[in-house]
Formats: C-alpha cells, structure tokens, sequence
C-alpha cells in the first residue's frame, strides 16, 4: 500500500512540474490603458443639450374665507400668479432648432433658453404634439452658428445598448448620467396612451424632461419624457419618446405644423391567446381587423375584417400601441409593406397609406342660449379630430373640444367628453345637439361618456 502512495505521489508531483505554467495578464501601464471613459463622448453632445426656463401666468383663486373681508379687499388681492417650470432641450438645427416635452412649456407666456456656454435666448413654440408631448422651440433672433444633435433611426436600437441621459434634473445643470436600454416599444406605462417608449435604467429625475438619450456614436436616439417612480426620484425606470417620432415632430415644426399620423382606415384589436387559438396561430402575434373604413386604405387594399395585421415595413405590430407607432412614423402619401395573415394564408399587400379624413364635417361650434351647456364648443367627431385629440378613430357623435372659463358645467363636463344625450335624446351630430337645446325647459338632464363610461347629471331649467 505504502509503494502504491509513494507511487501516486510521485505521478502529481511530475504532472504539475511539467505542467504548462499559467502566463499573467499584462497589466497596464499607462493611464489610457486604464481608463474607460465617455468624456469625450460628453464633451461633444453636451453642448446641444440646454436648460428651459418657462413662466406662466395662473388665474389666482381667491380662497371663499377671504370673502367676508368685502369687495375693496378683494380688489387689491393679486388677480394671478405667474408659475414656472424648469426642462430640459436638445438642439436639433444649427439655426436655433430646440425639441423638448410639451409639459415643459404647456401654456407658458416667457420661455427662455440657457445654453451650456451660459449664453441666453428667448424661445417661440413652433408646433406642439399633447400626444407625444413634444414642442419645437425656435430661438430668437440670429442665433448664429450652433452644436446640435443628428438623430439616429430609433429601429436599429437594441435592448442591452448602452446610453447616455443629459439634462437638467433639480435645475443642475449639464447632469450626465449611464445606463443601458432595457426595453424597446413599451407601452402601457402611463405616461400617455399613445406611449410605445424606449425604455432605460439611465437616472432620469424632475427636470431632466425633454432631455437627451444618446447613443454611443453621438447621436440622439430619444427625448426624456417620464419617469416611473413611488418616491418622485429615479428608480432605475425611465422612458424616453423614440428619435424615429421626434423626427417627423421636428418635420411639423419646420412647416409650421402640427404632426399628423397617417391613417389607414381600419379599427384594431390585439391577438389574445384566446383568438390565436381560434386563428390556429402557432403563439399570439399581430392584431385583428374588427372594422375596416368603405373606400379606406385598408379596403382598397383588399384588406378584410378577420385579418390578421402582422407587420408594417417589416416591423412588427403587436398591439394598438405600437400600429399608431409605425402610422406616426410613415409619412402621409407613402406606400406601405403590410405582411397580413388572411384566411389561413400569410401575404404581403401594397397599402397607399393617407392623412386622415374629415368626414363628416367637424361643424365646430359654441353653444349659446339658456342651457347649462352655454360656453361649451363642441365638433362632430371624424378620423380627423380624432388624430388631433389622440383618440379612438372610430368613436363617432359629438365630442367637447374646450369649455369657456367660468361657464357653470366646467364643474362637472370635460374636454373630450362625448354628449351621448339630452333629456334622453340620442345626440348623433352638432345640428342634432342644437337642436335638442333650441327650446327652454324646466329642466335638463345630459349624459356624456368620458373614457367608456356614461355619466349623467341634471340641471334646473
């Protein structure tokens, strides 16, 4: 036994002698072998990335306490206050060109701009979009020569890419943060309903809205939008608005625009489990034609109800979400690639995609008389003023496009509620609406729809 361990021993001990030996890593020498930096990427995007100061004048609400003081007291209270929001901007033009979010300057009376040289602009608002929130500012004046951000076509990205997040968050300027993308097309989030987001663990905090998401070539990939968090603060949950959208934004601005998605004529539903099985789909894909326009896009196509949508231009769609994505994104008079699943069999079809029609006639109006609805301006639905609002294309009737200040129903009616009926009435047009309201009576009872769901409120004649 004890030759045999002697043996075994020394079999080891001539393996790890003869052994190939284990050569160490050169280590580096120098301090540009050491560092893995983005300062020089930061250096050249940052100065296209600005602050935005805008100021707005709000109406003061006199507290009813207050009243009993009398009416020369009230007199000398101030009337209005002015409020102010601090953003983020990127430069997208030489010229002065600024994207950023809607919700940075919504309503604002003074917007000025810093740039990252100290330097300070007045700005104008160009166009706005409430569905994407952005704005296109202009700079006043002759600016003169400035750094500005190429975008990047948002459909090359890929989740894992690393990026750059550059604002403003608590008003410190020129704050830059890393991360990685950690989705693409996300939607559902709650920022919008027309939101198909990239999506970041790149800090983004209050007031790093309207601010850049960059590639690593330098390049704006997306605008900061939102953040999802419990506490206010980032929790590693971001959501940028994709380039490929900020584009056809900037496109609206140029002309002196408002961006309008191209329509292409058909009401969509997402494939389900349910209806995947019923299809004898292999897995939930695509979304379902539930209606389809007479003398549509979709129609003249050959496209019918029961077809299955399953990619524009070789990208997939796989909900609502994501189709005003592409539709938004495919300019208006272009022809698009459409791979459908009809009757079992999967085919690609030509489809001539067009601005959205008016029809019927919008009849915008101001209601008057002795109605509770006095004040109130109201338009007929159609594909059109749905785009404009960010609604359902299909929803028809009478939609309330803005409420005067100080009308009474302003307490219980919204913009964008649908006027269902009055005194039980179906209300199907404008001219129907007028109609209904052009007799006094003692009373009123009017039912609107507000996000699918029917209210009714009563009013004294």
């Amino acid at each position: 036994m004890n030759a045999r361990i002697a043996a075994l021993s020394a079999a080891v001990i001539a393996c790890l002698v003869t052994a190939t030996p284990v050569t160490a890593q050169q280590t580096p020498n120098t301090r540009d072998q050491m560092q893995m930096s983005f300062a020089p990427l930061v250096k050249r995007v940052s100065p296209a990335v600005v602050n935005i100061y805008a100021r707005t004048r709000v109406k003061q609400e006199v507290p009813p306490f207050l009243r009993f003081f009398g009416d020369e007291f009230l007199r000398q209270l101030p009337k209005e206050r002015v409020a102010q929001s601090l953003g983020s901007g990127v430069i997208v033009r030489q010229g002065g060109l600024i994207v950023t979010n809607n919700h940075v300057v919504r309503g604002a009376t003074e917007i000025n701009v810093v740039l990252a040289d100290r330097r300070e602009f007045a700005a104008t608002v160009l166009a706005t979009d409430e569905r994407y929130d952005l704005a296109i500012l202009k700079l006043d004046g002759e600016p003169g020569a400035m750094p500005y951000l190429e975008l990047r076509d948002s459909d090359t990205l890929e989740v894992g890419d690393l990026v750059l997040a550059i604002g403003n968050p608590f008003g410190l300027n020129q704050t830059v943060t890393s991360g990685i993308i950690s989705a693409l097309a996300r939607s559902g989030s709650g920022v919008t309903e027309n939101g198909f987001f990239i999506q970041t663990d790149a800090a983004i905090n209050p007031g790093n809205s309207g601010g850049a998401l960059v590639s690593m070539d330098g390049r704006l990939i997306g605008i900061n939008t939102a953040i999802f968090s419990r506490s206010g603060g980032s929790i590693g949950i971001g959501f940028a608005t994709p380039s490929n959208i900020v584009a056809r934004m900037i496109e609206a601005g140029e002309k002196g625009g408002r961006m309008v998605r191209s329509w292409i004529g058909a009401n969509v539903q997402r494939v389900s489990a349910d209806i995947a099985t019923s299809l004898n789909l292999s897995r939930p894909q695509g979304v379902i034609l539930r209606a389809v326009a007479p003398d549509g896009p979709a129609a003249r196509a050959g496209l019918r109800v029961g077809d299955v949508l399953l990619s524009i231009n070789e990208q997939a769609v796989d909900d609502e979400a994501s189709l005003r994505f592409r539709l938004a994104t495919s300019p208006i008079n272009s022809v698009a690639n459409i791979r459908v699943l009809s009757r079992g069999e999967e085919r690609s079809v030509q489809v001539r995609l067009t601005a959205p029609p008016e029809s019927p006639a919008r009849d915008r109006s101001q209601l008057a008389g002795r109605n509770p609805l006095a004040g109130v301006t109201v338009m007929n639905m159609s594909p059109a003023v749905a785009d404009e609002l960010g609604v359902d294309a299909w929803t028809q009737g009478v939609v309330v496009a803005e409420i005067a200040q100080g009308a009474p129903i302003a307490r219980v009616m919204l913009p964008g509620d649908y006027i269902v009926s009055i005194n039980g009435q179906p209300i199907d047009s404008v001219a129907t609406l007028r109609s209904a309201l052009g007799e006094e009576k003692p009373g009123w009872s009017v039912t609107v729809r507000r996000k699918g769901e029917e209210r009714t409120f009563t009013f004294r004649g």
